[in-house]
């Protein structure tokens, strides 16, 4: 399959071209995604202040931004440096975490797509059912809601965004107008480590800034989260759990290869 190829190619133009990921994201995840994304081969950097944002992005290949843990301090820094990301072409990617939780929550995000102008957003059916403007339930940051009608709601905010949707599930979904992937690799224990949401968020900037189809760039890093779950839970002996899965979740990811990616990636067009 064409897409599946173009994953596979992509993993080697990251290690290649080493991207630099300014990341401005939750405190609680902060550390994990710093090291998924030096697993994969591209190079983050956590710079947060207003005073050094912008100079700080101007050096970087693509940006992560993610409300997980926002304050008044971060919001100004985010939009400030989105601007400024935006002015150097560079792929922002949004990470509307817990959005519809609260009314900060919600409201920032709104800013961020009107001001900013994400190039990717990567969500929960929840979160991106808000997005849209479609009811939705939420509980804290994780998603209640059904994944029933995803690829309608993922090309609907698409076309209204003008960005790649990437939505996180059961089955993922990624799409571009009217061009749609399904991804169904994964593994249900990947929902009981905090922080794998966050961490494909990084994947999918590490891959968007090595590449210039950001399509496949979240494809690619959606896909590399699920199959590294899968083969992180493979390899856990009886009494092992998720702390262990957790470390070799990490270990699947800097293991990952073009080779594995075609044997293991399950990817169809929706």
């Amino acid at each position: 399959m064409e897409i599946l190829q173009k994953i596979s190619d992509s993993l080697i133009t990251v290690k290649n071209k080493k991207p630099l990921v300014h990341h401005i994201t939750n405190y609680v995840t902060v550390n994990d995604c710093a090291n998924i994304t030096l697993a994969i081969g591209a190079s983050p950097v956590m710079a947060d202040d207003i005073g050094e944002v912008e100079e700080m992005v101007s050096f970087a290949s693509s940006l992560v931004l993610n409300i997980g843990t926002l304050n008044s301090r971060s919001i100004e820094s985010m939009l400030a440096v989105g601007k400024k990301a935006k002015e150097r072409g560079i792929p922002i990617v949004f990470d509307p975490v817990g959005v519809g939780a609260t009314s900060l929550r919600t409201a920032t995000a709104k800013r961020i797509i009107e001001e900013v102008g994400p190039s990717v957003i990567r969500g929960n059916m929840s979160e991106m059912k808000i997005l849209a403007g479609l009811d939705a339930q939420i509980k804290g940051v994780d998603s209640t809601a059904d994944e029933e009608d995803g690829i309608t709601v993922a090309k609907l905010l698409s076309k209204k965004l003008n960005c790649v949707i990437a939505i996180t599930g059961k089955q993922d979904i990624i799409a571009q107008g009217d061009q749609v992937c399904l991804i169904n690799n994964g593994h249900p224990i990947l929902s009981q480590v905090t922080g794998t949401g966050c961490m494909a968020t990084s994947l999918v900037a590490s891959f968007c800034g090595a590449t210039e189809e950001w399509f496949v760039g979240a494809a690619a890093g959606i896909m590399t989260m699920g199959l590294a779950g899968e083969l992180a839970q493979q390899s856990l002996q009886a009494g092992e759990g998720i702390g262990t899965f957790r470390m070799r979740l990490f270990d699947a990811v800097w293991a990952m290869t073009p080779e594995l990616m075609k044997k293991g990636g399950v990817i169809s067009n929706g």
